[in-house]
């Protein structure tokens, strides 16, 4: 009979790493052993993927507000700072926000609406037609914003994120003011000097206030992008990336992953005569379709990756064969047509019709989206993930 089991992902347990921990071991026993436990066996083109944050953990790659403070003092200013577009996150924005008024006199905050870039909803959409609000021209005070929208809360974390933000900035020491949206240029009545904290926008919205008379403009991909006294850093995302490590310090984004995925697929042939591929995942890259919230907060989904995994699926589409070329077949006579097919495509597949309706995404992207739901982001203790099966197809017994 043939195999009967296709792609597996398997969530791994390991330790709780801490700084200066040798990952390349660490993972690498971690899979050995849950090989020897479980009894599945290690195979050409399986792949290892570990969190970001494990990585940065065994970094050390942490900055905290008072450093944050000074890069964005330096670079801005310190005066009144227009900070702009951020995610309403207490995990991934507040501690950064902290430190950003904490070195400045003011911070005029201006929030996208009727949500933030990865979807957290201010204002439902319904609400804002019936107040014939344009989202597009209009630019909203607080004031504004309160009279025609009340007090809203996330519908999962319960949060008024306007407020909790208003409040980190006036506890930080800097004076608030708050507006509402969605071109960066409208924050150049109140200040020049302007932080863009959205992610995967940031270089058209730097690009519109530089053109628009902005004069000091950084991007959170500019604030930690080099050490500030002795801190952690990214030289590539600074900040972006980052997560809540205590109430007063961040994680950052890992930082020059390349040579450990190399060298854990490395130790694996070593130890397993198989070529594995081997990737670091942050964020997946998929949108919840209740809370609307698109995950992908980091500025990639995966920084690191081996060779195996560059490039894209080239895939056919089983229903349209099954469908269309032979709709005639059932059984067997389909089963076998069907396996013909797949032996002789093409090695491009790209405009083909019977590559539509496969998902157009990078390998490392839909990899990394499978690593994120099965590591999960709470107390499952798997931050390794072992994939198999994922390169097979309908060919291979």
């Amino acid at each position: 009979m043939s195999r009967m089991v296709g792609t597996t992902s398997r969530g791994i347990r390991a330790p709780i790493i801490r700084a200066n921990d040798d990952l390349v071991q660490i993972v690498t026993e971690s899979v050995l052993e849950a090989s020897r436990q479980e009894g599945f066996p290690i195979r050409d083109r399986d792949v290892v993927a570990m969190t970001e944050a494990i990585v940065a953990r065994a970094q050390g790659n942490y900055a905290t507000v008072d450093d944050i403070a000074e890069d964005v003092r330096a670079k801005l200013g310190g005066g009144t700072i227009g900070v702009i577009f951020p995610i309403l996150s207490r995990n991934r924005f507040a501690i950064c926000l902290r430190g950003i008024a904490k070195g400045a006199r003011k911070v005029v905050l201006m929030l996208s609406y009727p949500s933030d870039e990865v979807g957290n909803h201010l204002i439902d959409l319904d609400v804002l037609d019936e107040k014939g609000v344009d989202p597009y021209r209009d630019v909203l005070t607080l004031e504004q914003y309160r009279e025609l929208f009340g007090y809203t809360v996330h519908p999962f974390t319960g949060v008024d994120y306007v407020a909790y933000y208003e409040q980190l900035i006036r506890e930080s020491g800097a004076e608030a003011e708050i507006l509402f949206a969605n071109d960066p240029r409208a924050i150049l009545d109140r200040t020049k000097d302007v932080l863009c904290c959205d992610i995967h926008t940031r270089r058209r919205t730097k690009r519109l206030l530089k053109a628009a008379g902005g004069e000091r403009v950084y991007g959170l991909d500019e604030i930690l992008n080099a050490p500030v006294n002795g801190s952690g850093c990214n030289e590539q995302y600074g900040l972006l990336g980052s997560n809540k490590a205590t109430e007063d310090k961040v994680k950052l984004f890992p930082r020059d992953c390349q040579p450990l995925v190399e060298a854990i697929q490395a130790r694996l042939l070593e130890e397993t005569g198989r070529h594995v591929e081997v990737m670091v995942y942050g964020d997946g890259a998929f949108k919840d379709p209740v809370g609307k919230i698109w995950e992908l907060a980091d500025p990639v989904v995966s920084p690191a990756y081996t060779a195996g995994l560059e490039g894209t699926p080239n895939e056919l589409k089983l229903k349209y064969l099954a469908d269309n070329d032979f709709a005639n077949l059932s059984g067997e006579a389909l089963r076998d047509a069907i396996r013909g097919e797949i032996r002789k495509k093409d090695d491009n597949l790209v405009g083909k019709m019977v590559s539509e309706g496969t998902t157009p995404r990078r390998l490392t992207d839909l990899i990394g989206s499978l690593c994120d739901l099965t590591s999960g982001s709470g107390d499952k203790g798997t931050p390794i993930v072992y994939i198999q099966g994922y390169f097979d197809n309908y060919t291979m017994d």
